[in-house]
């Protein structure tokens, strides 16, 4: 089935005009008639459909709304989207209808962000999160802290008019009101970093001499068989990527072809795009073959990693190796990274995990810490929180919020204040909504898809 959908104040004449149905039924908001959709100048049944027409403000854009369920298939939709735009319509761009929300004043701007995504969303817990600002979680903390502003703002700003016939203002109360809404703003961006690896998810590179386990690692993970294992090395020449959700946060897992000096051109092609994919990694698996010990390759591997990214040492192959195989498994899972440079001889002793990917127990241990090295092990209720246009206002807010507390302490009178404080009302309101340009709008809603 596909949906055309007309918005505006011409929708409910385009209904009457291109759709019949058996009795000619007046046209009645929020119900459902059973027709034919017809061409006006030759009456010619273009589809068999339904019409369903919701009159404003009771509608999704607020405005009067009209919709052509017709059959899927390209044909059939295309021929009623040409007569709807025959009598006067025009095609939507992307976000046409949440733009009109917007304007309408049917949604704030967080409201109609989370829509987005809500239909990006790739994970349920990211499709929770979203649903939660679709339904206002965000707006209401958002607005709440912005008129804890202007609340301030307004005695501030009484002050310059009217101090002689008002009492004096306590500076320090006004300083801690503000400090209450810092503190809500830095708890939003805590949230929101944990909010943007549900919505972005982590992209995981494995990595390793040839032939330790990383295709088998990657098949095992995402539960099926993406990559060719062989004990051949170098079977692997190019990067191979699998999507799967690992704790309700989407994760792009990378396996690279194994990494070695070799004289065999195509190989050495997939060996500097394993390179190029370390540098874009959210976090690095090293893995390193157990049945080996820890190698001088392995050294050399590890020091030439990026600087900055996470990376885990694991060490595969442990069902072969049952002088090493206890219950809890050796290793250092609970620590939150390495704080010596390893020797190739203290490679298994040092590494974060000893797995074997033949052990589903193993593979859990790995995703846990996983998660818990790149922070997004987070509880399954995780609020709205901000995305990054509305994390870098609110870091604009807290940096005015900062300038005030300077200006405080220089002494300096009430009217230097209010300029600050205002700067942080901006910023909050262009979150959501209530202070908005134009132009602003434009580059929100043209990332929306068509539909929406």
């Amino acid at each position: 089935m596909a949906i055309v959908r007309v918005s505006g104040p011409d929708a409910a004449r385009i209904g009457r005009t291109l759709f019949r149905c058996p009795g000619q039924p007046c046209l009645e908001s929020h119900r459902v008639l059973y027709g034919h959709v017809v061409d006006p100048h030759d009456r010619s049944r273009v589809d068999e459909a339904l019409l369903l027409y919701m009159q404003g403000p009771r509608s999704f854009t607020g405005e009067d709304v009209v919709e052509f369920h017709c059959h899927g298939g390209l044909v059939c939709v295309q021929q009623v989207l040409e007569l709807v735009l025959a009598e006067g319509a025009s095609r939507a761009e992307p976000g046409g209808f949440s733009l009109r929300a917007f304007l309408n004043g049917r949604l704030d701007l967080t409201r109609a962000e989370a829509i987005a995504d809500l239909v990006a969303a790739r994970s349920r817990r990211a499709a929770r999160m979203a649903l939660d600002g679709v339904d206002g979680g965000l707006q209401q903390r958002i607005e709440a802290l912005r008129q804890e502003l202007l609340d301030q703002l307004a005695e501030l700003e009484a002050r310059l008019d009217f101090e002689d016939d008002l009492p004096s203002l306590d500076g320090q109360q006004v300083l801690a009101a503000l400090a209450r809404v810092d503190q809500g703003l830095e708890q939003l961006q805590q949230d929101a970093r944990r909010g943007l690896l549900l919505r972005q998810g982590l992209k995981v590179a494995i990595v390793g001499l040839p032939n330790v386990g990383k295709s088998s690692l990657l098949n095992r993970l995402s539960r099926q068989e993406r990559a060719i294992v062989t004990d051949l090395p170098g079977t692997t020449r190019d990067l191979l990527e699998s999507e799967l959700v690992i704790g309700g946060v989407p994760i792009t897992l990378v396996d690279t072809a194994g990494i070695r000096e070799t004289d065999d051109p195509v190989e050495r092609i997939g060996i500097d795009r394993s390179r190029m994919a370390l540098a874009r990694a959210d976090v690095i698996v090293q893995l390193f073959d157990l049945t080996r010990g820890w190698q001088e390759g392995d050294e050399q591997l590890w020091r030439s990693c990026p600087q900055g990214v996470p990376l885990l040492r694991v060490g595969n192959k442990l069902d072969l190796r049952p002088d090493l195989d206890t219950a809890a498994g050796p290793g250092r899972q609970d620590q939150p990274g390495m704080t010596t440079d390893p020797q190739p001889q203290h490679g298994v002793r040092d590494a974060d995990l000893l797995i074997s990917t033949q052990r589903d127990e193993d593979l859990s241990r790995l995703e846990q810490l996983l998660l818990n090295r790149c922070g997004a092990a987070c509880g399954e209720g995780v609020a709205a929180s901000l995305n990054s246009r509305q994390l870098e206002l609110a870091r604009q807010a807290r940096q005015a919020l900062a300038r005030v507390h300077d200006t405080a302490a220089d002494a300096l009178p009430w009217d230097f204040w209010t300029i600050d404080l205002r700067e942080a009302v901006r910023a909050l309101g262009e979150i959501t909504g209530a202070e908005i340009s134009e132009a602003v709008l434009d580059r929100i809603f043209s990332r929306f898809c068509i539909g929406k």
